[in-house]
């Protein structure tokens, strides 16, 4: 089985320990309903209501060069409708570049729609994880896992009671599993946060290990360094 692109990132010490993609069913529903839809309807029956009535006014002069220059006009003021329209059908293209992939080092996530964006965060630098479930997600039964970097801050604006799948944070969305994946996170990034602090802590014991033992041997050579005060023989 040929490996894909986000899984080839992936270094040669590390396990896959989880990989997955979004719910199409849920992606292409957020994708419809976006912040776009309101304009795009509004835009397209104001239009179409424009174009019923000068047809029904000038319904003998619709032929020929001015029939071209008019539908050529409200083609060209219906913009808003195909940019919302593009959207939609290219957002097919950004579910297949979406891939998430959880090894024993780190998230790796791709995405883009006419490019391939690849991301990997390691598990250090994970401040905390949040579990969210939008309209959309509760209907379906899949939720999104979200990771804020110690050195990010997470967005809490929506769209439709879904959160933005843009870089507020670093996310695995529309899942299934989101409840299996958050508790492997939480569990990951708290085994990798616990031997990171006993090493830190194993560093400073030795540090202070080895300046006792460097102060008990300038003791024994004379050479105490630590202010005593007053000559106790006077």
């Amino acid at each position: 089985m040929n490996k894909s692109d986000l899984e080839l990132m992936v270094g040669d010490q590390e396990q896959i320990l989880w990989r997955g993609r979004p719910d199409f069913k849920c992606f292409l529903l957020e994708s419809i309903f976006n912040s776009m839809l309101p304009v795009a309807v509004i835009w397209a029956l104001v239009d179409g209501s424009m174009i019923g009535t000068i047809r029904m006014a000038s319904a003998g002069a619709m032929s020929g060069g001015f029939g071209l220059a008019f539908l050529g006009f409200f083609l060209l003021h219906l913009m808003p409708v195909w940019l919302y329209v593009g959207g939609v059908l290219f957002s097919i293209l950004k579910y297949k570049h979406t891939e998430f992939i959880i090894t024993d080092k780190g998230v790796y996530i791709s995405g883009g729609m006419f490019t391939y964006n690849y991301e990997m965060k390691p598990f250090t630098d994970l401040s905390h994880i949040n579990i969210h479930r939008g309209i959309f997600d509760q209907m379906l039964g899949v939720g999104d896992v979200i990771m804020v970097c110690g050195h990010t801050t997470y967005n809490t604006d929506t769209r439709n009671g879904h959160s933005n799948h843009d870089h507020e944070g670093f996310k695995i969305y529309d899942i299934p599993e989101y409840q299996k994946v958050f508790s492997m996170l939480k569990k990951l990034q708290t085994d990798i946060t616990n031997k990171q602090a006993e090493i830190e802590q194993n560093q400073k014991d030795l540090a202070a290990a080895q300046e006792k033992q460097q102060e008990q041997y300038d003791a024994m050579n004379g050479y105490q360094t630590q202010y005593r005060g007053m000559d106790q023989n006077r």
